[in-house]
């Protein structure tokens, strides 16, 4: 093969990849990474927020332990949100993913019952250990609603790289086997407003 052959070859090959990656080629690709990593922040804040709860538990159990009842469901809601997985190939299947936001959401509840219980014991809300656990976990749900939005963001990215031109040529072509990613839905009672009595 002689030199300008190869040379020709070699724009050839530069030419078809320029324009695949101009007309969104590597879009529904890159969109997909994109969510499935986001799909990782959350699921690590989800975790993260689960390892602090037994030292949140041990230390209020240290003060109230006649709030038992609170107690249990604080750990048992923990082990049923530990349970659930749901991985990256998994993000197409809804119901995997309410079956996960239900059992992160009865957690939330728990902890709110848990902390809500705290405010009758004034010894334990001056612990220091008690107060570093709660500035903690705080920050962790902040960051979990950090990560939940940034993937409802990057998933309705991609959902639009399905279903938009040009990319959706490429999606019922070369990328036939994708499917739209499940996201998080607001609860049932998000929808209605609180009431206030005072």
């Amino acid at each position: 093969m002689s030199f300008s052959s190869r040379l020709r070859n070699l724009v050839a090959v530069a030419l078809v990849g320029l324009s695949l990656s101009a007309c969104g080629y590597n879009t529904i690709p890159t969109a997909e990474e994109t969510a499935k990593a986001r799909w990782a922040d959350v699921q690590n804040n989800y975790q993260r927020r689960a390892d602090l709860i037994p030292n949140l538990v041990a230390t209020v159990q240290g003060y109230a332990k006649q709030e038992k009842d609170v107690l249990t469901s604080v750990i048992e809601a923990r082990a049923k949100a530990t349970q659930v997985h749901v991985d990256a190939s998994q993000l197409t299947d809804p119901d995997k993913l309410k079956q996960f936001q239900a059992a992160q959401n009865q957690l939330t509840g728990a902890l709110g019952r848990l902390l809500a219980v705290s405010e009758n014991y004034p010894e334990l809300k001056s612990n220091q250990n008690f107060l570093a656990l709660q500035s903690q976990l705080e920050g962790t749900e902040n960051r979990i609603a950090v990560a939940r939005r940034d993937y409802i963001a990057a998933v309705r990215d991609y959902n639009l790289t399905l279903e938009t031109f040009p990319t959706m040529l490429w999606a019922m072509t070369v990328f036939r086997g994708k499917k739209p990613l499940a996201t998080f839905t607001a609860a049932d009672d998000a929808q209605k407003p609180p009431q206030v009595k005072f």
